[in-house]
């Protein structure tokens, strides 16, 4: 039997001109489902772009599933959008959309905009709402000091189902509100300024990480309610610690129930495979050249910031939108209009993204995980750049991580691993990732790509952190990685957090705690970390002692600090040049016996007037074994 839905609209014209431009940034203010009062009678506005329906109902629980029951109402204007209002509904609601194609086709789709899914297997939307009384105004008011690309920026990446699980059911996941309890006094501890969470938007398969999304709107019901995400970044934020989640408007699954085919046409994606497969995850590529579909995602970024007061968006896998030929053989893809390989339709879109995000949220950051040479990733558009904040440097990763790997009897060979970073280390405002994706799939964790006996593999994994946070660049580690987790992580348990009873990875722990301390507090750290100036080479040429030494400079002489690296299990009396006569302290080890290290010391230093390496002034210096000293003038 057939239902009055009311004709009941939040659309204004202004907004369908914005919308069908291109240019709406706010749809989830107009799309979706929210309890409204119409006429002194409560109800559930539900609103849904199908512009190539020959009708849409909402179906649920309240009329028992039936597809001829409750049918909404499609606008005059050739939106494509339908809508109405129901009667009666509340909070809590579940519901999907029953859309009967031009094709002739019945399907049965979730709300892209829903702000609720029901935990997977189960894939109906849920009436919910976003409200929240936030007390993270203090933050909020601050943050720019916090974000801005001249201040402290050290990422703990992490997984929140896999982070920690119940100790007493170790298949049950934590809840937002635990992760609060347990996450904020540890990175406090631990001092990360920020956290980064990989995909918390709703995925039916959990193995995808989060990667595969179907509710882009909708925080993942299976750690709790969004008012339970904001509690814990609100948490975070109380403490200072800033928040970035990854983003990706690359791609998405071709669940019946999600974007794919959303009303029986190519609606969300690009027809054509060649523009709109992706043969790597088997899964759908957004259609950046139609302009609804770049108002669905950037409306999305700015749902997470506005909504959930993000710091940040970490945009996955940008280098396969930018290429045309990403992964695909000859044959297999289509040259844009000027012969080339860029697809120009995804550059406009991610210029777009950033020009809006920063004109909207200047005080937060975008980073691109980009792997390519594309020119300008994080440049202004203005200059032709892409406009990201960041980008994840990683050539560097790979770089260094090859150069770990080898036996130090060896590295001389491969010297040029590390100092090739600076070459283009200023090309781009760069992050320096230690991933997710450099401990799964066979590559085994940090700690175990390290060569050598226990001893060495962590003294190794010491000196490598150390490098990482005193060469330039924001920084970014994933979880497990600060106590030196054995296994490669597997996101159907959690860490091994029993592995912190040990002495070896209580070390390591201790050090990434006190480099986090030490990089927060001394300003040529990250000052300059996108600048030549804030960098210069004292040592970069001794291959066969494996030895490096570089000075970090701040915006005064009184704030640099020389860093110098023994990358061999041999202890060393070794000379360098410092730029200035008087005292030098030690005041970072990595080979102290807190940390596990073999304890041996060096005192501060009094420089003597002895020529050396291009300096009038020298020290010598008893180099540790595997390991870095960080010293400063006093």
């Amino acid at each position: 039997m057939k239902q009055t839905v009311e004709v009941y609209s939040l659309f204004t014209d202004f907004d369908i001109g914005l919308f069908r431009a291109g240019r709406h940034f706010k749809l989830y203010e107009k799309l979706g489902s929210r309890t409204v009062t119409l006429n002194g009678k409560e109800g559930v506005h539900f609103s849904v772009w199908a512009p190539n329906a020959a009708s849409v109902s909402v179906i649920g629980n309240f009329n028992g599933w039936n597809p001829h029951s409750h049918q909404l109402h499609v606008r005059w204007d050739s939106s494509g959008i339908w809508e109405g209002f129901i009667e009666g509904l509340k909070l809590g609601e579940v519901y999907k959309y029953h859309i009967h194609s031009n094709t002739g086709e019945h399907l049965e789709k979730a709300d892209p905009f829903a702000l609720v899914n029901e935990q997977p297997p189960h894939t109906a939307s849920i009436v919910g709402t976003t409200w929240y009384q936030w007390n993270d105004e203090v933050w909020m008011q601050q943050r720019r000091t916090y974000n801005a690309l001249d201040k402290p920026f050290a990422v703990y990446e992490m997984h929140i189902g896999s982070w920690l699980r119940d100790p007493s059911d170790p298949e049950r996941f934590l809840s937002y509100r635990e992760i609060a309890d347990k996450l904020v006094p540890y990175l406090k501890e631990m001092g990360f300024t920020h956290v980064e969470f990989m995909p918390v938007m709703e995925h039916p398969f959990y193995p995808s990480w989060g990667y595969q999304i179907t509710g882009y709107f909708a925080a993942s019901s299976r750690y709790g309610s969004p008012q339970d995400l904001m509690h814990l970044i609100e948490s975070l934020h109380k403490n200072n610690i800033g928040v970035i989640l990854d983003w990706v408007p690359s791609h998405f699954p071709g669940d019946a129930h999600g974007l794919y085919k959303f009303d029986g046409s190519h609606l969300f994606e690009h027809e054509d495979p060649r523009k709109g497969f992706h043969p790597d995850w088997k899964s759908y590529i957004f259609n950046y050249g139609r302009n609804e579909v770049r108002s669905f995602l950037i409306s999305n970024a700015f749902f997470w910031l506005d909504r959930y007061h993000i710091d940040g968006l970490r945009v996955d896998a940008v280098a396969s939108m930018l290429y045309l030929d990403y992964s695909r053989d000859e044959g297999e893809w289509i040259p844009n209009e000027y012969g080339g390989r860029e697809n120009l339709e995804a550059v406009h879109f991610l210029k777009e993204l950033n020009e809006a995000v920063y004109a909207h949220f200047p005080d937060v950051q975008t980073i691109a995980e980009e792997s390519t040479s594309w020119s300008g990733v994080s440049r202004p558009t203005f200059e032709n750049g892409l406009g990201f904040g960041m980008k994840w440097m990683m050539g560097w990763m790979h770089d260094t991580l090859n150069y770990f790997k080898e036996d130090p009897i060896n590295r001389r060979y491969h010297h040029d691993k590390i100092t090739f970073g600076t070459v283009y280390s200023f090309h781009e405002n760069f992050m320096l990732p230690l991933s997710h994706d450099e401990v799964v799939h066979g590559k085994k964790s940090l700690i175990y790509k390290m060569p050598g006996d226990e001893w060495q593999k962590f003294a190794n994994l010491r000196t490598l952190y150390l490098y990482m946070y005193t060469f330039v660049g924001t920084k970014l580690l994933f979880m497990g990685g600060e106590f030196g987790q054995t296994s490669e992580w597997n996101v159907n348990q959690s860490l091994d957090w029993h592995l912190t009873e040990f002495a070896p990875h209580r070390g390591i722990q201790q050090f990434v705690k006190d480099l986090n301390r030490l990089y927060r507090a001394e300003p040529a750290l990250y000052e300059r970390s996108f600048s030549p100036e804030g960098f210069q080479w004292i040592e970069v040429g001794d291959h066969d002692s494996s030895v490096f030494a570089y000075l970090r400079r701040g915006s005064t002489p009184a704030d640099d600090v020389l860093v110098v690296l023994n990358m061999t299990p041999m202890v060393r009396d070794y000379r360098v040049g410092v730029p200035a006569a008087g005292s030098w302290e030690v005041i970072l080890n990595s080979d102290d016996v807190s940390y596990y290290g073999s304890g041996v010391h060096q005192h501060a230093v009094l420089s003597e007037e002895r020529e050396w390496m291009g300096y009038t002034e020298s020290i010598t210096l008893k180099l540790p074994p595997l390991g870095g000293l960080i010293l400063k003038q006093v």
